[in-house]
Order: C-alpha cells, then structure tokens, then sequence
C-alpha cells in the first residue's frame, strides 16, 4: 500500500471516528424520538476534504456508530441516509469547484445544502416506512428539527471548513 493510500484510509478512519463523537457531544433531544446535534458538521467536512467516495464511507460509518450506541433502530438507515447526504455534498462540491484554487463559498453552501435536503428527505422516508419505524405522515413532525440540524451542520461546517482553509490546514490534509 503506498503512503498517499495509507494517509487516505486513516484520514477516513479519523473523519468516521470525528462523525462519530461529534454526534454524541451535544444532543439536543426533539419531540420525535431524534436529536440535533453536530454530526452533520463533520458528515460534510468528510464529504469536503476526502472526497465524495471515502467521505461517504466515513460519514456512513461514524454516523451509524452514534446510532448503534445510543438509537439503534436508526442504525441501517443513518449509514445510508447520511452516506448519502456526504456522496451528493461530495460530488457537487467537486463539480462546483472544477478549476478553482480559492475554497469557493458558494460552492460549500450550494453542496452543503443539497446535502442536508438528501439528509431530510432521506430520515423522512426511514421514518415513514411501514418497517423498522412505521412512522407513516407522522414523520413530517420530524422534518422541521432534521431542517434545524442542517441549518446547523452546514453553518458549522463551512466555519471549519473556511478556517481551515485561511490557516492552509487544508495543503495539508
């Protein structure tokens, strides 16, 4: 294994592992069994700095492990939905950036929010579904704390994101 695919891979172990205690630090319960929290911040960093594919994985992952130890009816669908939400803020962001060297703002704020729709749009059908939560129409109550926590996880995550970049973290990632 050569050392760039090392650095990748323990990268990616790390951002799973960031998602993972990111989530559960602050917990913010709502009335529907969930909780805002700043996991989605490191959800789209993981998308931002490794990449659609390896921020997909990490996302998924660390996203899921929160779940397993405190929500684990939320597991399988958290790998997905939150996999997903990076693999789109991924690719977008990538898309959007083509060319440019600066950290291109609207390009963070454009992925980041297509993200969180899939984030949204993705509990609520989890939520919905006749199985494992059979939530059915009752899962819109969710809707507006899942807006909340995108609101919060992109806002978090483009401030990381825009200081890292101002400081070169990022060069060096």
């Amino acid at each position: 294994m050569t050392d760039q695919k090392l650095r990748k891979l323990v990268m990616a172990a790390l951002f799973a592992a960031l998602t993972t205690v990111m989530t559960m630090v602050i917990r913010i319960p709502s009335p529907m069994s969930g909780y805002v929290n700043l996991g989605d911040c490191a959800v789209l960093l993981s998308a931002w700095i490794l990449g659609p594919g390896l921020g997909c994985a990490a996302a998924g992952i660390g996203s899921m492990l929160a779940d397993l130890l405190g929500y684990p009816l939320y597991a399988p669908g958290t790998l997905v939905v939150k996999g997903l939400m990076a693999l789109a803020a991924g690719l977008l962001f990538r898309r959007l950036r083509r060319g440019e060297s600066s950290h291109a703002l609207p390009a963070l704020l454009a992925s980041g929010a297509v993200g969180e729709v899939v984030m949204v749009a993705g509990y609520f059908l989890y939520e919905a579904a006749p199985v494992p939560v059979g939530l059915g129409l009752g899962a819109l109550a969710n809707v507006p704390f899942n807006l909340v926590q995108g609101v919060f996880g992109l806002v978090s995550a483009g401030a990381v994101y825009l200081a890292l970049f101002r400081t070169r973290a990022l060069a060096r990632l």
